[in-house]
């Protein structure tokens, strides 16, 4: 009698699922992290961290690291104890999949290859952003609606649609919180529907109640990852990176750049009419996925952006049949509301960068500093890692005031994650940033490090470091939240 086998699928042996973006299957809680060096008592709350992590192995060999199940990460800061935890956001199409225990979704964004099974499931992995307001923590990803999260438990409460209130299908991963009222911006495209190129602008009162929605076209539907607000406007980017109906249904890609496209700036009053807005007209084929920060001088804005030359994401560039040097920097473009016909005025501040932050009390404010990550190619190790494919390895700051520039590498096989600003009670002292490292300790081996580093003398290295004791996939985007908004967390559904 012949015995059978039950062959178990294997993960593809593809960018997209090795090196930093292998497959962990992770879900755990450790408490009293060994810490080196003295971690600042004002340190005390979460950082909060989206992570990626399959639950099963995809439909499709092709399949790529932004399809991947979305892991809530919390790093709490209490008593000068350090604990941490991993869990999975426990989707609706998390949860169809653990029933079926198979992968059931097709290609990136495209439901016209998923299994019939789960026709109108909702489809977001919640993989991107965590984000805090009016006592709520929320997990986020561009394709549809944020699913809200216990912050004590990590446990998943649900999908988040204000009540019912909320018409768009989609909300932004990247929302801004105004630092003097309180309120929380946000914008979803692709509102009305795949690949439509309507625009859902959302505003939230402090008390997390949703006052206001208005929808407007884009000129064509695009990949709109980020925005920016002023204390007097809300600014929406508009790149050619493009989806098609048509080719969704015939099973293509969601998105493919139009190298020759135009791109488009969009300015609203924050409290207007979506009627009021003014469009301005940029280069062609160039992209952003993140934006630093905005304010307004005079009838002037000042917009600051991760800016590259074409969409940084390999699989996206691949698919569009674009061969392009990775190029771009940290630029500013300057609009003046005054003369739309002007265009725009761009200059380059720094070299190729990505994950640009500020502190939260400058956020469309006029700023001192920023940081961003970049690469020094004298260090860099070829690693397999999230989206983009670049291991940053380099923590920059840059001086508004005279556009000079701070760097600070260490050593060979070290990334370096998105960090989270920690402020100081003292305003004349500039805080700290919370970055997760990632250590190559052997070949498709790492260990992550939590390292500590003061703000504004980044050149000098981190001050503690926190070791941690088991390894998760590369996180996407971080939050920190102080302990007086984690006592406030409400309880309510």
């Amino acid at each position: 009698m012949e015995s059978i086998v039950n062959v178990r699928p294997k993960y593809p042996d593809t960018v997209h699922y090795t090196g930093l973006n292998r497959p962990t299957h992770l879900e755990a809680t450790a408490h009293d992290l060994y810490v080196e060096g003295e971690i600042p008592a004002e340190i005390d709350g979460a950082f909060f961290r989206a992570l990626h992590d399959p639950a099963h192995v995809p439909m499709r060999e092709d399949d790529v690291v932004l399809s991947r199940d979305g892991v809530i990460g919390k790093i709490e800061f209490k008593n000068g104890r350090v604990n941490c935890g991993v869990r999975y956001v426990q989707t609706e199409r998390f949860l169809a999949e653990r029933k079926a225990g198979r992968s059931l979704f097709g290609v990136y964004r495209n439901p016209f290859t998923d299994d019939p099974s789960v026709a109108g499931v909702d489809r977001t992995v919640a993989n991107t952003t965590p984000y805090y307001h009016a006592g709520r923590l929320f997990m986020s990803k561009e394709d549809g609606l944020p699913y809200r999260i216990d912050p004590v438990t990590l446990e998943t409460i649900g999908r988040w649609d204000y009540h019912g209130r909320l018409r768009s299908q989609t909300l932004t991963a990247h929302p801004k919180i105004d630092p003097d009222t309180g309120e929380l911006f946000l914008f979803g495209y692709e509102a009305a529907g795949l690949a439509t190129p309507t625009i859902a602008y959302c505003i939230v009162s402090p008390e997390g109640e949703l006052v206001s929605e208005q929808w407007f076209d884009a000129p064509y539907c695009s990949m709109m990852h980020d925005f920016a607000i002023t204390e007097q406007h809300a600014i929406f980017v508009v790149y050619p990176t493009k989806a098609d109906l048509g080719r969704l249904r015939a099973g293509g890609p969601h998105w493919i750049h139009d190298q020759e496209g135009e791109s488009f700036i969009a300015v609203m009053p924050r409290y207007g009419r979506v009627e009021d807005i003014q469009w301005f007209s940029g280069p062609p084929g160039v992209h952003s996925y993140h934006v630093m920060n905005a304010h307004c001088e005079g009838t002037k804005i000042h917009l600051d952006q991760a800016l590259a030359v074409t969409n940084l994401i390999p699989f996206i560039a691949e698919h569009s049949g674009i061969d392009l040097p990775v190029d771009g920097g940290l630029t500013r473009w300057t609009l003046d509301l005054a003369d739309p016909a002007a265009g725009i005025v761009e200059k380059k501040i720094g070299p190729f960068g990505e994950m640009p932050i500020v502190t939260q009390r400058d956020l469309g404010r006029p700023y001192a500093r920023g940081w961003y990550l970049s690469v020094d190619p004298a260090k860099l190790t070829p690693v397999a890692n999230g989206p983009v494919g670049v291991l940053f390895n380099s923590l920059i700051r840059v001086d508004w005031r005279d556009g000079s520039l701070t760097r600070f590498s260490d050593g060979l096989g070290l990334g370096f994650n998105e960090p989270a600003h920690v402020p100081a009670r003292d305003p004349a002292h500039g805080g700290w940033l919370l970055m997760m490292v990632d250590r190559v300790i052997a070949e498709d081996h790492f260990a992550q490090e939590l390292w500590v580093i003061e703000a504004d003398r980044v050149e000098s290295g981190p001050i503690a470091k926190v070791f941690m004791p088991f390894v998760t996939c590369e996180q996407v985007h971080g939050n920190w939240v102080p302990r007086a908004q984690l006592d406030a967390a409400r309880k309510d559904a």
